[in-house]
């Protein structure tokens, strides 16, 4: 079928603002990673804008024998593990639950989980409750606080009540009880919502840095993105941190000879964020289904 000039006129015109939203959305991404595989200097001085200058992945190379490094990501990897399983888990079990009839005093559970949303303590209590429990200077300093989250439940109990009440009666006729239905029935169901929420708590967990900044002495239980933020903080100095502490002497020399606080950025920043843009792909065909029937009931 023929188009119209207006019509046409139209279609350049959507794609010329999809493609400069797009562009607007990569571009800052892509300016790190050229600066990171840059010549240090030419980044230093910001002549690196649009395309790379001197290729080389020396600073790659450097910032992964930087002490402490591996042993940050280690950290990283396992509170991101450990705690987006058992918060997906949680969520869904809680969910299931508050839609149960058979619940004892269900709705004020409900609502004393859903009122945390709004009312927080604020960081001393919640520092001083850490301390109580002995969370400080603890691995599970990370986890166990962020296992009961209000806002992933009431998706995951949104998503539960779209799903045929029929399913769960036949169970119960079949003998089973509360957790075998909901790990054999309703967690094959429901796979959409927690996926998004993995998502959600995967990136949270990954990014977070304040839990140990406030938590955390112990330097091996530092996380990755920790780490990042003291050498954002500290770039300017962090040649010679590297150079003095550093076990290995051509090392050393080797950064003092070529890096800069500029290229430590771009370089640890490419690092911390690779892994969630790598796993993010897998898990987006999710959200739509998740969110929309997770957001709206009926």
């Amino acid at each position: 079928m023929d188009r119209s000039f207006g019509d046409r006129l139209i279609s350049v015109i959507t794609y010329v603002i999809y493609a400069l939203f797009a562009f607007v959305c990569v571009y800052p991404f892509y300016y790190i990673f050229i600066n990171s595989i840059s010549a240090n200097n030419l980044s230093e001085r910001g002549k690196v804008i649009f395309y790379p200058m001197e290729i080389h992945f020396k600073n790659y190379v450097s910032v992964a024998n930087i002490p402490g490094l591996l042993d940050a990501a280690k950290i990283s990897v396992l509170r991101t593990v450990i705690g987006t399983a058992l918060t997906v888990v949680v969520a869904g079990f809680l969910g299931y639950m508050f839609t149960r009839e058979t619940l004892w005093k269900r709705k004020f559970w409900y609502r004393f989980v859903a009122v945390t949303m709004y009312f927080n303590a604020g960081v001393i209590p919640w520092y001083l409750t850490m301390k109580r429990l002995g969370l400080t200077n603890n691995f599970w300093g990370y986890i166990l606080p962020t296992i009961v989250q209000p806002f992933y439940i009431i998706l995951c109990k949104t998503y539960c009540e779209s799903v045929p009440k029929e399913l769960q009666d036949a169970a119960e006729i079949d003998g089973a009880g509360t957790l075998t239905i909901f790990f054999r029935v309703m967690l094959p169901v429901i796979k959409p919502i927690l996926a998004t929420i993995a998502i959600f708590a995967a990136v949270a967990q990954w990014n977070s840095f304040q839990d140990t900044l406030l938590l955390m002495k112990d330097q091996k239980l530092y996380t990755l993105q920790f780490v990042l933020y003291q050498y954002i903080n500290q770039a300017s100095s962090l040649k010679a941190l590297i150079s003095s502490t550093s076990s290995s002497t051509q090392l050393a020399a080797s950064l003092a000879h070529a890096a800069t606080a500029t290229s430590i950025r771009m370089t640890v920043t490419i690092v911390v964020v690779l892994p969630v843009m790598l796993v993010y792909p897998f898990f987006q065909r999710f959200f739509t289904k998740g969110i929309m029937i997770g957001a709206v009931k009926g």
